[in-house]
């Protein structure tokens, strides 16, 4: 008898195994074709005993597994669709700090991905330990620690989205816990922070933090928000001038303010301060606006980088190209400005250029050019937004 029993659940062992394996190959299945970026989609399968979880941020890959999966299993499933019910109803939320830190898990060694400013709304997914998972607007995942975000219900999110707010706009500073420049500090400031505007006290805004900490910032310093997302779409010299401004500043991985950029973040900030949202990576940047033709037969052309190439446009560059992989990954972008110089993040923020004979020549990136698109002339096409016609803020 003892015998017999042992068989059975050995049994039922081996039974858990294949259901195990075979629910995690249909789930590498499922995203590689309907989840294959990260960035965009969020997908995890969890398991435990003899059930399994599956949650997603597109309904889709829901899809998909359901059909996928054998009916007959023992295994119990249940699937979630984010935003997580567990959030009870707290599914957005504004950035809390002058530069949130977005990651790639729920560490804050994990790699970070991209940063988010003060007052940036976002749909909150999941939490998971003192992490959120959050899409900001322009449609990138990533985790944040729950001290960069102030998470809201509905109703307090519309409150904060009709609220009179101001925009900071000086490239650094500071929020005051008094309507003086020498009283305590509340919080550092950066270029595009947002705050809601409570009053007007002695030449200073009186300001309010999702949070609700309350502070003051002077009134030379900012911006009415409402003017600010207004303004005209912006022509090439508005994002120079813009992009000059972050002249020195260090290059950093995931970086996205006047403290730090990559290269992608770079340009989407120099966007983004000019009212302009565009997608995040450089990869997802080459995918929009219009096509800018800057090639001779797989080869960059110098001469037509001169004759096609207008100011604003953004230029895509791969470094296997090194290698001479013709179709690689694009890993680089920058901004043109004008006669063959081009300004990019790379160790910091610097003018360089395609010409050979010119004293900035970058050798190492003009060989990895592999195209251009024109933004300036693509706003309101998708995924190129104005910031008033983003249904977030």
């Amino acid at each position: 008898m003892i015998f017999f029993l042992l068989l059975i659940l050995a049994g039922e062992t081996v039974q858990g195994q294949t259901d195990t394996a075979m629910y995690r190959q249909l789930a590498i299945q499922v995203q590689r074709k309907y989840a294959p970026d990260k960035r965009d989609i969020y997908m995890n399968l969890t398991m435990r005993g003899d059930s399994i979880r599956l949650e997603s941020s597109d309904a889709t890959v829901l899809q998909e597994f359901e059909k996928l999966r054998p009916k007959t299993s023992r295994t119990s499933y249940l699937p979630v669709l984010l935003p997580s019910p567990a959030l009870n109803g707290r599914i957005y939320g504004v950035a809390n700090v002058s530069v949130a830190n977005n990651r790639s898990n729920t560490q804050h060694g994990a790699e970070l991905m991209t940063q988010m400013l003060l007052g940036t709304p976002v749909q909150v997914l999941k939490r998971q330990g003192g992490f959120y998972l959050v899409r900001t607007p322009d449609q990138y995942l990533a985790w944040v620690d729950g001290g960069g975000l102030t998470l809201m219900n509905e109703e307090e999110f519309k409150v904060w989205k009709q609220a009179a707010k101001i925009v900071f706009i000086q490239d650094y500073g500071h929020a005051f816990s008094q309507a003086d420049e020498h009283s305590a500090r509340v919080s550092d400031i950066v270029n595009g922070n947002i705050l809601r505007l409570t009053g007007v006290e002695n030449g200073f805004y009186k300001v309010a933090f999702p949070d609700q900490r309350i502070a003051y910032i002077r009134q030379a310093d900012a911006r009415p928000y409402a003017d600010w997302v207004s303004r005209s779409n912006p022509d090439a010299k508005a994002i120079l001038s813009t992009a000059y401004t972050l002249m020195g500043v260090p290059y950093l991985w995931g970086g996205t303010s006047v403290k730090g950029v990559d290269c992608s973040g770079f340009t989407k900030t120099a966007y983004f301060l000019n009212g302009i949202i565009i997608p995040r990576d450089a990869s997802q940047q080459a995918l929009v606006g219009e096509a800018v033709d800057v090639m001779e037969k797989d080869t960059i052309s110098i001469r037509k980088c001169l004759k096609n190439l207008q100011a604003g446009d953004l230029l895509f560059f791969s470094a296997a190209r090194r290698r001479g992989v013709k179709e690689g990954r694009i890993t680089h972008t920058a901004i043109y400005i004008g006669n063959g110089e081009f300004i990019q993040s790379a160790g910091m923020v610097k003018v360089s250029s395609l010409v050979e004979t010119a004293s900035n020549y970058d050798g190492g990136q003009t060989v990895t050019l592999v195209g251009a698109r024109r933004i300036l002339t693509a706003i309101g096409q998708p995924q190129i937004t104005r910031i008033d016609q983003h249904p977030w803020y």
